[in-house]
This record gives structure tokens, C-alpha cells and sequence, in this order.
């Protein structure tokens, strides 16, 4: 059995003012927008130089997807347990799609910076690259479920799949900062987006209905 890693002053120096910064700059975004905070602020809130937040973090995108990254991570690993439960694989998807669109949803223009460094920010940033890492395993977990109700889906169609169904929560999160829609619920439009994909343009009508039926009932 490997004894667990010990770590040394420097290091853990280090990790605290990780966590420091991590923290100031979560709050920050949450109180003041992306847009409108300052790496200055950040290193004043957690009590470090300028300079030192840029050891952790080239850039004020870079503190955004830190963050962010752990919290689409965290979205994920609900969404997941939730479609743990038994249920279909078209809800299971549901489960996890909404769960990430409801943790976005807490801070729309944050989330929708976040989409949009994520997809577009520089390649050397390396947590684009952690970013990206996590779709990648969401769509992994989406592509493994949809092949588990239907092993006749061939592997590439399920990856495919996979990856329409991330493009349609990009894009329903971007709807926070674009407008689109106006009117519209961008959630269930979400959802019912993901039921097309996954269940098939027969479904939508069904899909339809159900939606319109339910609205009668609530009147």
C-alpha cells in the first residue's frame, strides 16, 4: 500500500494561495459580473501582490475557467446521479443536460463568458484545456448511456449524438446573454431540443402536445 503524499511548507504555501484566490475571485464574479471585476480586486480580496495571481492564472479569463471548470464538473456529477436512478435514456440525458443548465442559470452572464472562453479562448490556456476535458467525458457519459439502451447504435452515431446534445446547451446558455427567443422558456425549449435529438423529428409532435396539455392544465 502507498503511504499518502506528505506535502512539503513550500507546497502547501502554494495550494493555500490557490485556494485563496480561487475563493476571492468566485466571489467576486458572483457579486460583480466577470466583466466588471479586476484581477486586482481578486488580489486584494485574498491578500496576495498582483503578481502572484498570475502564477496561478495567466489571464482574468483563466481565473473564469478555473472556477467554472469545477463547477461544470460538479453539475455533471449531479446530473449522473440523478440518471442513476432507473429511467430511460432519453431522461438520464435529460437529467444530466438540465442539471448543468440549472447550475449555469444561477449567474447567466458569467456562464455565458465562461461558454464562450471555453470554445474560443487562446489554446495555450491550459484551463481551456481542462474545460474542454470535461465536455469531452460528458459526452462520453452521454454517448455510453445512449449505447447501453440501444446496442444496436452503432459507437460513432452515439458520439455524435453526444455532441449535438453539448451544442444544444452551448447554445441555451448563450441565449442568457444573446436574447434570442425573446418570450420563449429557454429551458424547456432545452429540453424539448434534446428530447428531438435524442428521440427522434417523430417524437416532436408527441413532445408537442404533451407540452400544450400540460399548459391547459395549468390554466
Amino acid at each position: 500500500m502507498t503511504a499518502p503524499q506528505v506535502l512539503g511548507r513550500r507546497e502547501r504555501n502554494m495550494q493555500l494561495k490557490h485556494e485563496r484566490i480561487f475563493a476571492a475571485a468566485a466571489e467576486l464574479f458572483a457579486e460583480r459580473g466577470f466583466a466588471a471585476a479586476t484581477t486586482q480586486e481578486v488580489a486584494d480580496r485574498a491578500g496576495v501582490a498582483a503578481g502572484t495571481v498570475f502564477r496561478y492564472a495567466a489571464s482574468k479569463s483563466e481565473l473564469l475557467l478555473m472556477i467554472y471548470n469545477r463547477m461544470f464538473r460538479e453539475a455533471i456529477a449531479e446530473g449522473v446521479g440523478s440518471a442513476a436512478r432507473p429511467m430511460d435514456a432519453v431522461d438520464a440525458v435529460q437529467s444530466i443536460v438540465m442539471a448543468v443548465f440549472d447550475a449555469s442559470m444561477a449567474s447567466p452572464e458569467n456562464s455565458a463568458a465562461y461558454q464562450r472562453e471555453l470554445l474560443f479562448g487562446p489554446a495555450s490556456e491550459r484551463y481551456r484545456a481542462e474545460g474542454l476535458a470535461i465536455v469531452a467525458e460528458m459526452e462520453d457519459t452521454i454517448a455510453t448511456r445512449l449505447l447501453a439502451a440501444a446496442p444496436e447504435m452503432d459507437a460513432d452515431s452515439a458520439r455524435l449524438t453526444a455532441a449535438s446534445v453539448f451544442a444544444v446547451l452551448h447554445l441555451g446558455i448563450a441565449r442568457s446573454s444573446t436574447q434570442a427567443h425573446p418570450g420563449r422558456d429557454a429551458r424547456q425549449d432545452l429540453h424539448d431540443q434534446v428530447h428531438l435529438i435524442l428521440a427522434g423529428p417523430a417524437s416532436s409532435k408527441t413532445q408537442a402536445g404533451a407540452n400544450q396539455q400540460q399548459k391547459g392544465n395549468q390554466r
